[in-house]
């Protein structure tokens, strides 16, 4: 393929502002699916990404226009999927933004954008959806000129749905969007930035060829494994796989190499010819986590199969992380790092779906950093890892930036909701008479549970959300102990803040007394901080009537009987042990989520 001949780029914008259904015409108008088969949301093969109406994984795809190739890859807009969205940048040399020309610019319109100018990439902006009765593309245009720096007279409209424009935008994108640069006769040098496990050949991995060629059949080093393997198949997604005898410079396709290991090929790796192995090329910055919960299967027996389930998810989804870890009230597990709650929510999913796994997941929590007395400093993502009070120094959060664009209307209902997060406000402007930029700094573990709900809800759905971790700072922070007949219960363990722990306390107590079956003996359940009991329940005891025997007769003999039950339930409490039902783990757990 001749170089000068080819483009890549991706779609980049806000949540549902019409990357898929763009794509889906891009498909229609270069021929590359069958009339027969097309459907909506063709790039999106996921059932998740089907029944939620959203892209999780970025997918790309080969198509001939007039006398050019063009490499599309289309990216998720969620902020929690934003890791796939910094992948396929680097797979690219250019990049469609779609702003809705209803709506204007949205939080992760700013984000994407933002990310695009860092990598370098050329930007072609495009205003979607003016076929819309609510539309307003010269107004839309101004707001872009105004905050993003994008000429409005160079600006393209188009709707996705009908297909207006849609050619206009192709042969924008073969003007604007440079050719990628690569020398032909140089050593190969690959980046692989996606790949999945298939049970039959093993890794598939995703690849951007930068220099050299890539030929089937050839001998491989994966430069950061150290393995060598053999290419057994190269090709391109047309959207169908199709076989190819060799990828050049520019050109992005799939490499199966017969790979079972799946940490042989992660994303990131560079891959070379064994014989004239070419430089290293720059991977990717691991993704930080922001959220952290364990994952634990209903089924003890399944644990295996969880840890290897993860092991091939986390090769299609390098965002997370795992480790194992033991609880004692639900056995092995593994505790795992997400991007946010939508992310967690997915993978969850993900791996009960697709693996057949049943799932128990903790609260989730955030990443804290403690100071010790002794001058020490660790990193705690497990509220049961927290030290004693009386060895803490200090306890810091982390705080993230979020941006929120809302209408005019709902500034005051936003401040009061983000206030009473802790939060601080660090910006207010304008954008227009009627959006406002809002910029505030909160605390991580405040928006983690459902903040972006009640953002939602105070605002009718028109507010976007974005946020970005920040720093973290000294906060007035203790743990919070669930006490089962005087014994605590890791799983529901949990940091809070100290205004809120009495609070979270007495939530916690009343759920489990209505979950946890009655026993022999009265069991109380307590909520501590620290030494000190901050609420409690209590589960009465099961009952027996040891006077249906007396048919009247001297009250001392009930008497007697009663004191002996009594004394026997004493000792029954000193002894006994209550048994949590998974059921009411389950059931507890997904109370506090919600």
């Amino acid at each position: 393929m001749d170089i000068s001949r080819s483009r890549c780029f991706s779609l980049l914008s806000h949540v549902d502002h019409g990357k898929s259904t763009l794509a889906d015409r891009i498909l229609e108008l270069c021929g590359a699916v069958d009339a027969r088969l097309m459907r909506e949301q063709y790039l999106d093969t996921m059932d998740l990404e089907r029944e939620r109406g959203i892209t999780i994984k970025a997918q790309n795809v080969r198509l001939h226009w007039r006398d050019y190739w063009l490499h599309l890859i289309d990216t998720p807009g969620h902020v929690d999927f934003g890791y796939e969205v910094s992948r396929s940048l680097a797979a690219c040399e250019g990049a469609v933004l779609l702003v809705d020309a209803s709506q204007g610019i949205e939080a992760q319109t700013l984000a994407n954008c933002y990310a695009a100018l860092e990598a370098d990439l050329t930007i072609v902006g495009v205003l979607n959806k003016i076929d819309l009765p609510q539309a307003e593309p010269d107004r839309r245009a101004e707001e872009i000129e105004r905050v993003l720096g994008i000429p409005a007279d160079e600006l393209l409209r188009i709707s996705a749905k009908t297909g207006e424009g849609v050619p206009e935008l192709l042969d924008a994108v073969v003007a604007r969007i440079p050719a990628p640069t690569g020398d032909p006769d140089a050593p190969l040098r690959a980046l692989i930035f996606d790949s999945f496990y298939d049970s039959y050949r093993g890794v598939v991995s995703s690849v951007r060829v930068f220099d050299g060629s890539l030929v089937s059949g050839a001998r491989l080093r994966y430069v950061q494994a150290g393995a060598v393997h053999d290419a057994e198949e190269i090709g391109v997604r047309s959207p169908i796989p199709t076989p190819v005898a060799s990828l050049g410079p520019g050109e992005v396709g799939y490499l199966i190499a017969g790979i079972k290991e799946v940490r042989q090929a992660r994303v990131g790796e560079t891959v070379t010819a064994a014989a004239n192995p070419g430089a290293e090329l720059p991977g990717y910055r691991d993704p930080k986590p922001m959220v952290f919960c364990g994952l634990y299967p209903i089924v003890g027996d399944e644990y295996a199969d969880l840890r290897d389930a993860l092991e091939k998810l986390q090769l299609n989804d390098s965002s997370f992380t795992y480790e194992p870890e033991t609880s004692g009230a639900l056995g092995f597990g593994f505790r795992c790092g997400f991007l946010g709650l939508l992310h967690m929510e997915i993978v969850r999913e993900r791996l009960e779906r697709e693996y057949d796994l049943s799932l128990v997941a903790t609260a989730p929590n955030v990443e804290y950093r403690v100071h010790l007395t002794d001058g020490k400093v660790e990193i705690i993502d497990n509220p049961s890892a927290m030290p004693p009070a009386t060895h803490l120094e200090q306890v810091e959060e982390p705080y993230v930036t979020v941006t929120i664009l809302t209408p005019t209307d709902y500034v005051g209902p936003l401040m009061d909701l983000s206030q009473a997060r802790r939060g601080e406000m660090t910006k207010l402007e304008y954008l227009s008479e009627e959006r406002v930029e809002l910029v505030y700094e909160l605390p991580l573990a405040e928006i983690v549970m459902d903040f972006f709900d009640l953002v939602k809800s105070r605002t009718r759905g028109y507010a976007s959300l974005d946020y970005e971790p920040a720093a973290y700072r000294p906060s007035d922070l203790v743990k919070v102990d669930v006490l089962l007949n005087g014994v605590p219960v890791d799983a529901f363990s949990t940091i809070v803040h100290r205004q809120r722990a009495q609070d979270y306390g007495r939530r916690m107590t009343e759920r489990l007394r209505q979950l946890i079956p009655r026993q022999l003996f009265d069991v109380p359940i307590q909520a501590a901080m620290g030494g000190r009991v901050i609420a409690r329940e209590t589960v009465k005891a099961k009952r027996k009537d040891v006077l249906a025997k007396c048919y009247g007769g001297d009250v001392s003999r009930k008497r007697k009987l009663l004191d002996r039950q009594k004394e026997g339930k004493r000792r029954m409490k000193q002894i006994g042990r209550v048994e949590v039902p998974q059921e009411a783990f389950v059931a507890a757990l997904r109370l506090d989520e919600s």
